[in-house]
């Protein structure tokens, strides 16, 4: 029998509580990231085959492909109770040590956005984590004294979307790095279908692939665009979703064919229009835009260079021709290849 789940996150809103109903349960309903869950598959067998609890496991990558979710599969597949936390939320080496002493053998703890942990907070991990001890200091001052406590055999899940600002030390003590990559339209197009069919919704083959395409390969994207496309339904159509339907909704969320939507062309037409096409660092453009550099890094930038519509260089962003056809400007094709020669030079 399955163990429950316990969850020490913060208090959920409805659309949250939404998609842990969608969510798949176990690895078999995953979809996608096929080697990722390749390589998970042995490790879950192998760690039940010797009756063991498994290695430390990291996952990393953009927001919203599944991390949370495959933790909890993780949990599921195992047969042991889960605790949810975010590096945020553990203010004090002493909230760590609660959480740590009440862990049962074989009990998975899940940190969200483990990169954001305090360095004191790291320090009382790296030993639970690798020797599963608790160092406690006792008393103050020239009295004070090391109290050493054994922690059952248990553990850790990290997610994190911003891998480099992972401490060296605390990334060599995971076992297991997998990195979550964007989704393809046919993976895409599976998960609209399931989540449509959680939420008793009627949609089309043409209606699926249209919320698919404009889901920036993600499925949290696609599951809430999923559900504004389901309320434009009810209130203006028949209830269904058909390829008409999922057009004029999202239409009217400003999500346009390869879902970018009002912040995407924000920032592509900032460094357009603005900043000559660049190059333009990522604190002027946040600037020009009233947008943090740290949301424009990691909600804005990944589908950008996925697309092929944004180039890093030494020295900042570069809008590609790519980007001004889509956007709808003239591209000066001799400029375009000029700069290209210009950049291979460098």
């Amino acid at each position: 029998m399955e163990q429950p789940t316990r969850d020490i996150s913060p208090e959920k809103t409805a659309d949250d509580q939404l998609d842990n109903v969608i969510r798949p349960q176990r690895l078999a309903q995953f979809t996608g990231q096929d080697k990722l869950k390749a390589n998970l598959s042995i490790l879950i067998e192998a760690a039940k085959q010797r009756k063991e609890p498994l290695d430390h496991i990291l996952f990393h990558g953009p927001p919203g492909l599944g991390k949370t979710t495959l933790a909890h599969i993780v949990a599921n597949e195992m047969k042991v109770n889960i605790r949810i936390t975010a590096g945020p939320a553990i203010e004090r080496a002493g909230d760590l040590a609660a959480i740590l002493t009440n862990l049962r053998a074989g009990d998975i703890l899940f940190i969200d956005e483990v990169h954001r942990l305090g360095r004191a907070v790291e320090e009382i991990l790296y030993p639970a984590m690798e020797d599963f001890v608790l160092d406690i200091i006792v008393g103050k001052g020239p009295g004070a004294k090391n109290v050493r406590l054994k922690l059952p055999r248990f553990t850790v899940i990290g997610a994190t979307t911003r891998l480099a600002l992972l401490t060296a030390p605390l990334r060599a003590r995971f076992g297991a790095h997998y990195r979550m990559d964007f989704y393809d339209i046919e993976a895409m197009r599976s998960i609209v279908v399931r989540g449509a069919g959680v939420l008793k919704m009627p949609i089309d083959a043409a209606g699926a692939n249209e919320v698919a395409l404009r889901a920036r390969g993600t499925p949290r994207v696609a599951l809430r665009l999923l559900r504004r496309v389901r309320d434009y339904a009810q209130v203006r159509a028949n209830g269904e979703i058909n390829h008409d339907v999922a057009v004029a909704a999202l239409d009217l969320l400003e999500i346009d064919q390869l879902g970018l939507d009002d912040l995407d062309r924000r920032v592509l037409l900032a460094i357009i229009e603005k900043f000559g096409g660049g190059p333009v660092g990522l604190e002027t453009i946040g600037a020009s835009i009233s947008e943090q550099p740290d949301t424009i890094m990691d909600v804005v930038e990944p589908y950008l260079l996925q697309l092929g519509f944004l180039e890093r260089r030494p020295r900042g962003r570069v809008a590609t021709p790519h980007a001004y056809r889509h956007l709808g400007f003239q591209v000066d094709e001799e400029a375009a290849d000029d700069a290209a020669a210009q950049l291979n030079l460098i």
